[in-house]
């Protein structure tokens, strides 16, 4: 069996057995013939608001929050259309922003690729800082008692409008909405708050999941104390085109994208696998070994206690050597070790969550890991298995597991979030 996996910007054959080989991919859904018909009648007949052009006037300031360079949100083809329906207010009164979260900022040749260059060279783009308490105003405290600081750019904007797309998400239960806020334009004390130990390892915070997820619930609280004007999310299938436009209210429009992309992406299984082959979707999401832990989330809900789980990403981002998560990695030898740490901690350090999240995975799992950029001291000292081969990886894993062992392919990564039927 020929298998493509997504896998950078080319993706990556691979070869398989012929037999006990299952291949889970999200619904495809074809793209709208018309996208940017599509997202211009969804901003004139929205969900709960009136038409995006009756809420602006000339005399108004403008934010758009976008997603940063980390996530395939097509903004190119989003944003032109999105600022077409205010061509009336004067550019200088329009400030886009891109949501880095506790990310690095964007190159210029990023930002080029990411929103064209009209709009770069035509709008004032901000790269929020989580880091700098100047550019930052204070919202107050959650009910949680999280005080939560947000980008002072976008609070002095007396339009918001908050762009992004959605898919399941890891423990956030899904992408878009008011993940635009928090953690996108938020400060980091709040996004180490909202990512502690406690609220990652809790039950419900993960694929799917809203009501009841603690990460979530306090996303929507700090994204409703910024009373945003205006949402516009979409979903994209594999190619990145546009498969359905949510625009309107916050809540309203966001629960109708998560219905879509459930639909699309949550697929059941009868049981568990002895081997899951699993990637990060490709480029931009397999930048780095960071983002690739989705994949291996996404792998860990349907491999059997001590299997074994392949991610192929590419990596060519590294590690990555900015953020926290290399060096909280290397601090403890073993997964058990590195969540008895960060549980201990007092303090949320940067990227604890995504080392928490693999850790785990690791004490259900094996993990190999086949990069192009990461050498194979890099992935151990990661804690991983270095993956020359995917097909050398499985023929080994066979030989350990027997020739009867289960194998599924998840050539789109975290796009098909697969669960075991009654385990829900």
């Amino acid at each position: 069996m020929r298998v493509k996996l997504a896998y950078g910007r080319e993706g990556l054959w691979v070869d398989l057995p012929d037999r006990k080989v299952t291949v889970l991919e999200p619904k495809h859904a074809p793209g709208l013939a018309d996208e940017a018909g599509a997202i211009r009648q969804a901003l004139r007949a929205p969900i709960g608001t009136p038409p995006l052009g009756d809420l602006v006037q000339a005399g108004d300031t403008v934010a758009i929050v976008f997603s940063d360079g980390t996530r395939p949100q097509p903004r190119e083809r989003m944003l032109p259309v999105l600022l077409e329906e205010f061509a009336h207010v004067p550019r200088e009164r329009i400030v886009l922003i891109n949501a880095l979260g506790t990310h690095r900022a964007n190159t210029a040749a990023e930002l080029e690729a990411m929103l064209g260059p009209a709009i770069v060279g035509g709008c004032r783009v901000v790269q929020h800082d989580a880091f700098d308490p100047a550019s930052l105003t204070s919202l107050g405290r959650t009910s949680s008692g999280h005080e939560v600081r947000v980008n002072a750019e976008y609070m002095r904007a007396s339009v918001r409008i908050l762009t992004g797309f959605v898919e399941p998400h890891f423990f956030a239960g899904f992408s878009g909405g008011p993940k635009a806020v928090l953690p996108g334009i938020a400060d980091q004390a709040a996004v180490l708050a909202n990512h502690a130990a406690c609220m990652i390892e809790h039950p419900r915070a993960t694929w799917g999941v809203t009501e009841g997820n603690p990460v979530w619930e306090e996303m929507r609280t700090v994204a409703l104390m910024t009373a945003p004007s205006f949402l516009l999310n979409v979903t994209v299938n594999r190619d990145r085109q546009i498969t359905g436009v949510f625009a309107g209210e916050l809540l309203a429009a966001h629960a109708a994208g998560c219905k879509q992309a459930a639909e699309a992406a949550m697929v059941p299984v009868r049981e568990r696998f002895d081997i899951v082959i699993t990637t990060n979707a490709g480029y931009p999401l397999d930048q780095n070994l960071y983002q690739a832990v989705k994949g291996m989330a996404a792998a860990a809900q349907i491999v059997r206690p001590g299997g074994s789980i392949i991610v192929a990403a590419e990596c060519c981002d590294g590690l990555p050597d900015h953020g926290e998560y290399a060096r909280i990695l290397q601090q403890a030898a073993s997964p058990d070790a590195l969540l008895a740490m960060i549980r201990a901690w007092s303090a949320v350090q940067q990227d604890q969550w995504q080392v928490q999240i693999q850790a785990q995975v690791q004490l259900h799992a094996q993990v190999h890991v086949k990069s192009s950029f990461l050498s194979d001291e890099q992935l151990r000292r990661a804690g991983l298995q270095p993956c020359a081969s995917v097909e050398q990886s499985v023929a080994r894993l066979l030989e350990r597991y027997g020739p009867e062992a289960t194998i599924c392919v998840l050539p789109e990564g975290p796009m098909t979030i697969p669960y075991v039927a009654g385990e829900r």
